[in-house]
């Protein structure tokens, strides 16, 4: 009998084995999974964005959590003030147009549906202003303002913009750049805007 219990368990093993092998194998001929080169080009395609993406519906339902509404506002306008702090002071066209489609997809995929649709009827009426940082962080500050009027906020001092939402540049020093005129750390001007900064209408 020892002999036939012994001959089962070696038939056991034997057959897990065989299972574990193949299973590894049938793995194995798919290629290298989602890192390979073969997943990564037949998964990469060119972005390409129209207007209807980017102007489209927003997606999400009415957020009722008037707490959770709260904390993700200060959250995403704390990113979205910074964002523009750190935008170059003289962008390409391609900086200007990656800003621009940001700001509408942001609008549209924002988690509060009403704000979203709240946000977009702003973006129509005052579009994105992109053509340099200061008139991005002067556009995004009057943006801000029109928010905060609708909801009964205190405004914000657009010229103390960026002293409010540090962009943290001063401590973001860039390797081989050395300091430039007076103000200047690393290639990087301090934001500051003044009255006539202050224009909301085209690119």
């Amino acid at each position: 009998m020892p002999r036939r219990q012994n001959f089962t368990v070696l038939m056991i093993m034997a057959i897990s084995a065989f299972l574990a092998i193949t299973f590894v194998l049938s793995f194995r001929h798919q290629g290298e999974g989602i890192g390979s080169a073969e997943f990564v080009a037949a998964n990469q395609q060119a972005v390409h964005i129209d207007d209807g993406i980017l102007k489209g519906t927003a997606t999400a339902a009415k957020l009722e959590n008037a707490t959770l509404k709260a904390e993700l506002g200060h959250a995403s306008w704390k990113l979205f003030h910074t964002m523009m702090a750190k935008f170059p002071d003289k962008p390409t066209e391609d900086d200007s147009a990656a800003l621009r489609a940001y700001i509408h997809l942001f609008a549209r995929l924002y988690p509060c549906g009403d704000c979203a649709r709240h946000f977009q009827k702003l973006l129509e009426k005052f579009p994105p202003q992109v053509a340099t940082r200061s008139t991005a962080a002067a556009w995004a500050c009057h943006v801000h303002n029109e928010v905060n009027k609708k909801l009964k906020k205190t405004l914000f001092d657009c010229s103390n913009i960026g002293d409010f939402y540090d962009c943290g540049c001063a401590e973001d020093p860039v390797e081989g750049k050395g300091k430039g005129k007076k103000g200047e750390k690393d290639g990087f001007t301090p934001l500051t805007l003044d009255d006539k900064e202050g224009l909301t209408r085209g690119g």
